[in-house]
C-alpha cells in the first residue's frame, strides 16, 4: 500500500467517526502564486457552492487555498483530494 493510499484510509476512518455526513468539511491547499494554479483548484470545486478564500504569503511567493464546502460523505472528501493531487502540479494539502 503506497502511503498516499494509507493516508487516505486513516482519513476515511477519522472523517467516517467524527461527522455526520453529508457535512461541511474545510479544505486547506498551499499552491505556487500562479493565477493558472488558483483557478484549477476552484475549477475542480465549481458548481458545489463552496466557499474560496485565498490569501498570498508575505513575500507572494504562495498563496493558501482554504475551500469550505458541504460534502455527501468521506469518499467524496477523499475524491477531491486526489483530483487535486493528479491536476495541479505543486500543490501541497494541509
Amino acid at each position: 500500500m503506497s502511503k498516499s493510499e494509507d493516508f487516505y484510509n486513516k482519513l476515511k476512518v477519522q472523517l467516517t467517526e467524527t461527522a455526520d455526513w453529508p457535512s461541511a468539511y474545510l479544505y486547506k491547499f498551499i499552491v505556487p502564486s500562479e493565477k493558472s494554479k488558483i483557478d484549477q483548484i476552484e475549477s475542480i470545486f465549481d458548481n458545489l457552492g463552496a466557499v474560496i478564500q485565498t490569501k498570498k504569503s508575505s513575500k507572494g511567493t504562495y498563496t493558501s487555498v482554504s475551500i469550505n464546502v458541504r460534502m455527501k460523505n468521506p469518499d467524496q472528501v477523499i475524491a477531491k483530494y486526489k483530483e487535486i493531487a493528479e491536476k495541479v502540479e505543486g500543490v501541497i494539502s494541509l
